[in-house]
């Protein structure tokens, strides 16, 4: 089975449609569907339509509960200002449809035991990057709320694709749908072959001029939010 892993939509309807055309058998989303970006609506939209199971992200639970977002200084005005713009778009059905998304999801699919979360099995607030220390992530695991009993943790959250080994577990990170953070302006995801257990990251081009021009148009902090998505980071 092919299932196309995706994360870091936030708001970027283009680059969701990009994403989700490529061939695969089964979808799942890490969560962050909302802020920065012009059309968190339709993107949930299209979610729900296709029926794409998605965990709840840090963004997802700010803009759902009113809370704060505990994301990076160097964004955070941006998600405040634009978790307001996030508000003014969404109705009570798609606020509600945020509130029910779970913080993770458990599958076996041939044998191989899959444990899917926003961020970290600790916190959706932590971030595992390739960088991140061995022991550290051991730290993680071993706090969660629920054990991992897992062969693959696949989270996102960093906006930065990575496979690495932690001993007998694989950790993936399909990157950002909708906010690159790692120099690559193109729509990340990633596709996992449960049979073989390989993944395939992969970047797509889209039309990364539309949604310019509609943060032009609607948002605030237009200039700023433009220049992280071209720069892609």
């Amino acid at each position: 089975m092919r299932i196309l892993l995706i994360a870091d939509i936030h708001a970027n309807y283009e680059a969701l449609e990009t994403v989700l055309a490529i061939p695969y058998d089964r979808a799942i989303c890490l969560g962050d569907i909302v802020d920065y970006g012009p059309d968190p609506d339709k993107c949930i939209d299209l979610l729900r339509m296709k029926g794409i199971p998605v965990i709840r992200g840090n963004h997802d639970n700010a803009v759902a509960f009113k809370v704060d977002c505990q994301c990076g200084y160097k964004y955070k005005h941006l998600s405040i200002a634009t978790r307001e713009y996030t508000w003014d778009i969404l109705d009570r059905a798609r606020m509600e449809y945020l509130q029910k998304l779970p913080l993770l999801i458990r599958e076996e699919i041939g044998g191989k035991r899959l444990y899917l979360t926003h961020a970290s099995p600790r916190s959706m607030f932590e971030y595992i990057k390739p960088e991140t220390a061995d022991e550290e992530v051991r730290n993680m695991i071993d706090e969660a709320a629920e054990p991992l009993e897992a062969d693959f943790l696949i989270v996102g959250h960093s906006h930065i694709p990575m496979n690495r080994k932690l001993g007998n577990l694989t950790i993936i990170n399909p990157g950002s749908v909708g906010q690159p953070r790692d120099g690559d302006p193109r729509a990340s995801c990633a596709i996992f072959d449960t049979e073989s257990g390989k993944v395939e990251n992969l970047r797509l081009d889209y039309d990364i001029d539309a949604v310019c021009t509609k943060i032009k148009e609607r948002m605030p902090h237009a200039d700023e939010l433009i220049a992280i998505l071209r720069r892609g980071y």
